[in-house]
């Protein structure tokens, strides 16, 4: 796979597999599968994957556990999708000399508006898996404002992604994930808010890679029972 130029990270592409290496282990934040909350690790990975791969009594967590596991991963932070791992984006943006690199998938097959549930996609699959990098280090405060920014940025990308006509478009989806990480350093940002400029850049980066995400999965016109 040809690496795109400037990424503070190497990407490796080995279907099912995604890896994104970093040098040094940074600490992140986020809700996944394996390990939500606030870590630390070197490697942050997707998984593709199919109704064949999780049968109705299989666990997610320890099939997922366990792939990772034989791929010699067993510490990183992992995502899951049912979206062909080869339509991942990738976007940068630097506001000020601040950096912010996203990586996502986007399917939308289990859109979902938030607060108002749509029961009949219970079964759907469909998710958008968000990996937010920022160039500085970041406080725990800063931490959670940048999952609250990525967050607005992929729910701003959907909603205008959507059909003109819908009366309710989608926000999100029922199974979507951001982690949002950061290089380890003694003097972190205290926040990153929309005023500032690593907050500007998060939001752009995450912005641009969930639009061309949507684009590229409406474009393709695939069915809600479909692989997405």
């Amino acid at each position: 796979m040809r690496q795109p130029i400037g990424l503070p990270f190497r990407l490796d592409l080995a279907p099912p597999l995604l890896v994104v290496r970093f040098d040094e282990p940074v600490d992140t934040v986020g809700w996944s599968i394996l390990a939500p909350g606030f870590g630390s690790t070197r490697e942050i990975v997707w998984l593709e994957v199919h109704d064949r791969d999780l049968p109705i009594d299989i666990d997610p967590v320890v099939f997922l556990r366990e792939r990772l596991a034989a791929e010699a991963l067993g510490g990183a932070a992992a995502f899951m999708t049912s979206r062909d791992i080869r339509r991942h984006h990738i976007a940068q943006s630097v506001i000020g000399g601040a950096g912010a690199t996203c990586v996502a998938t986007v399917g939308l097959s289990n859109a979902e508006r938030v607060g108002r549930r749509r029961r009949s996609q219970a079964h759907a699959f469909g998710t958008i898996n968000t990996l937010i990098h920022s160039s500085r280090p970041l406080s725990k405060g800063a931490f959670i404002e940048a999952v609250s920014i990525a967050t607005q940025a992929r729910t701003a990308a959907v909603m205008e992604s959507c059909d003109r006509r819908d009366t309710a478009p989608a926000t999100g989806t029922g199974t979507d994930c951001i982690i949002v990480a950061a290089p380890k350093g003694d003097r972190p940002e205290s926040c990153v808010g929309l005023h500032t400029d690593l907050g500007e850049a998060i939001g752009a980066a995450v912005y641009d890679a969930t639009s061309a995400g949507a684009t590229e999965w409406r474009a393709e016109s695939i069915l809600p029972e479909g692989t997405e």
